[in-house]
């Protein structure tokens, strides 16, 4: 009869034990357990106890699959999130990124990712342009764009111009960064009012400005786009006076290429046939060109400029004596919907007001950093009477008024504003107003606002006329006054330049009317320093006045 696998099993851990016993054995009774342990679990093989052993069910495993066996659970280290590609942080006025960043593929895509990163924030969070370059997170949806906080695409645009500036030795200017720049920290200011910007400085628009224009223009884009809306194409439009000034815009422009922007130049140089095969061909979110060019293709039917949303126009001068005028207002015809325009004005002299009255509608924001008299006192016409008595110039100050009034373009009233003396004259220039039908204010510090439209209910469109002493003028809120009328020259030209350079803030029909006799001689040759300074013309009267 054959043995058995346990009597085997038995016998040879005997022969083990008798083997240990010997007086020779190395190791001890206790490490010769361990070791004999050790080769029973590497053979696979259990004692019979082991064997016995079962487990109960428990909460945790109610129908006992893991035999009893607990399950350990490690930790896992919680990794830092790297920063993403985009992902970028100011210091000191640079934008830097990480270190592995790679340079952006051409495509939407890219742009789609930007906009995700520009999303990311908590809603109480703003961002906002500081001194040192910082720059926070955050996103408005509002009906008007308040972009007074830059977005993050908007920084991102702008070191993505500035790098390719820098890269093809353009930027003459390689210690000041496009983020520090004082122009365009007002340029967000102006354009957070969601009113018409005119430019005003009085020179054509340089490549530090026009980065920031066309940065502003690709985040509208990408706003539109958060907000599921469709984006036409084009829906920015960059018009200049030459084929000159298109390059130079175009060479900002090429950059945000990558970011999915693509950006056209249509000038004279190149045939329009081939032009129209072009546009055929891309449908692209920036249209630089000029305006009769652009007008030929629009007439043809080969693009539609129907859907823009943003327009700046630079060189005003140059269009102006180019024959340009009809063309620029053909072309805001053309584009309907709500426009925002930008309007670099080169052009200080009065004749730009009919120019500029075809490109902005309604109330605008004035924008310059040069604080000069010509600069402050742009599209603002200065005109010059001379009379004899003091009673013909309270009849011409009334008559100047009532023609003002005539001859208004819009439907809404003027804001008209007369600067008296403490003399009887004032006394008798309220009373001719309120006899000629005028309804007359004679506080002495009052401010209006852009929304105050009083009206004569008893007179059809006649303003409410505005009449403060001349001592007042400092306390005097005159930005929303159109029409300021000196019937009584300011004894001093710095009162002059004062009430100039503070009047008509967002209009473009400002007109100071100034009335002088003889006894105004001593200032009449400050007087026609500034109206030459401006680009006014200078009656002969009132330099035979100087001479006299």
């Amino acid at each position: 009869m054959a043995k058995g696998d346990d009597a085997l099993a038995k016998k040879k851990n005997k022969d083990r034990r008798k083997k240990m016993r010997k007086e020779g054995s190395s190791v001890s009774a206790r490490v010769a357990s361990i070791i004999a342990a050790k080769k029973r679990r590497l053979s696979g093989r259990r004692s019979m106890c082991q064997g016995m052993c079962f487990s109960l069910p428990s909460p945790d495993d109610p129908f006992n699959d893991r035999n009893g066996k607990l399950e350990f659970q490690t930790k896992k280290s919680k990794k830092k999130p790297l920063a993403r590609k985009n992902e970028k942080a100011f210091v000191k006025g640079k934008m830097k990124g990480t270190e592995n960043e790679k340079a952006m593929s051409v495509g939407s895509e890219n742009k789609k990712s930007l906009i995700s990163n520009n999303n990311s924030g908590t809603g109480q969070e703003k961002a906002g342009v500081q001194m040192n370059g910082k720059v926070g997170r955050g996103r408005q949806r509002q009906a008007r764009e308040n972009v007074d906080c830059p977005s993050k695409f908007l920084m991102y645009s702008l070191n993505e111009i500035e790098k390719a500036l820098r890269h093809e030795g353009n930027d003459e200017e390689e210690d000041e960064s496009l983020f520090v720049s004082p122009w365009g920290v007002e340029f967000l200011k102006c354009y957070s009012t969601g009113k018409d910007i005119l430019e005003s400085s009085g020179t054509s628009c340089t490549t530090e400005q026009i980065a920031w224009i066309v940065s502003m223009a690709a985040d509208i884009i990408v706003r539109r786009e958060e907000e599921d809306l469709s984006v036409p194409t084009p829906s920015f439009l960059f018009l200049v006076p030459s084929q000159e000034e298109a390059a130079k815009v175009r060479l900002v422009c090429k950059p945000l290429k990558a970011l999915g922007i693509h950006t056209v130049s249509i000038h004279p140089g190149s045939s329009i046939d081939h032009q129209t095969h072009g546009l055929a061909s891309c449908e692209p979110e920036f249209l630089v060109s000029t305006p009769d060019r652009l007008l030929e293709l629009v007439s043809l039917k080969a693009i539609d400029i129907s859907g823009v949303s943003f327009m700046a126009v630079d060189g005003v001068e140059s269009l102006y004596n180019g024959g340009c005028l009809n063309a620029l207002k053909s072309i805001r015809q053309s584009i309907s919907g709500n426009l925002r325009t930008v309007v670099f004005n080169n052009f200080l002299s009065g004749a730009c007001v009919p120019v500029l009255q075809n490109l902005l509608l309604g109330s605008i924001c004035r924008l310059s950093i040069d604080q000069s008299i010509p600069s402050q006192s742009a599209c603002i016409v200065q005109t010059i009477h001379l009379c004899t008595s003091e009673e013909e110039r309270l009849l011409k100050s009334i008559q100047v008024l009532d023609h003002a009034c005539d001859s208004q373009l819009c439907s809404q009233p003027l804001k008209v504003l007369y600067v008296v003396g403490n003399d009887n004259n004032s006394f008798n220039l309220v009373k001719m107003l309120e006899i000629n039908g005028y309804t007359v204010s004679v506080e002495s510090n009052r401010n209006i606002s852009d929304d105050d439209n009083s009206l004569d209910t008893n007179t059809k469109m006649k303003p409410v006329i505005s009449v403060i002493n001349l001592e007042h003028i400092s306390s005097t809120n005159l930005a929303f006054y159109e029409t300021v009328i000196l019937p009584n020259f300011v004894p001093s030209i710095d009162n002059y330049v004062q009430v100039l350079t503070r009047m008509a803030r967002h209009s473009i029909n400002g007109n100071l009317h100034s009335f002088l006799t003889k006894e105004d001689a001593p200032i009449a040759r400050s007087l026609t320093g500034i109206l030459e300074q401006c680009g006014q013309a200078v009656p002969e009267t009132l330099r035979n006045l100087h001479l006299t």
